[in-house]
Formats: structure tokens, sequence, C-alpha cells
């Protein structure tokens, strides 16, 4: 049920992040490490697995959101996650093109 606007005693503005604010350049960050960013927590702090799941539903809408500024690499093993990255020039395999055909 929606709530009236004069229910809350704030509002603020629904901003997040950039890829080059949250991301270090020279790093790739899973999509758990990504929803711990955005919170402002270290990569690696523990967290509950219920907040970890609500954490995920702002991730990877964001991840979606800024995808053109991301690159991604598939997983080192198959128990891995992917991880994900901040593009920079130089970054992407030449054979990238290839895989957009």
């Amino acid at each position: 049920m929606p709530i009236e606007k004069d229910e809350f005693s704030a509002l603020y503005p629904c901003d997040f992040y950039t890829p080059e604010e949250l991301f270090e350049p020279d790093q790739m960050y899973t999509v758990y490490e990504i929803a711990r960013l955005l919170q402002g927590l270290e990569p690696d702090a523990e967290i509950d697995e219920g907040t970890e799941e609500i954490l995920l539903d702002w991730a990877i809408p964001w991840v979606m959101t800024n995808a053109e500024d991301l690159v991604v690499a598939e997983p080192r093993t198959d128990d891995e996650p992917g991880y994900y990255g901040v593009e920079r020039d130089g970054d992407l395999s030449s054979n990238a093109d290839d895989a957009d055909e």
C-alpha cells in the first residue's frame, strides 16, 4: 500500500555510485562484493545471509544499469561467481568484438 510522503520525517535523493567511484580501476569484484560496496561496506565484510539477499536486490540492477561502463570476466572455476570491474582503455580482449556478432 503506498504511503503519503508527509509521513516521513525526511526524503533524500536516490543517488548511486558510478562504477568509477565504486571500484578500484585495477580490481574485479563479484556481485556479492559490489552489493557490500554499494552500502559503504568493505568487499569482504561479514554479513548475514538475509542481509546479503537484500543487498543483492540493489546490486544486480546497478550492474545492469552500468553495464556500458563495466567489463566482466568469467569465473576461474565452476564454483566461483563472475567478476565485474570498471572498463579501462585496453581492458577488452581482442576476441570480445567477435562475441557480439
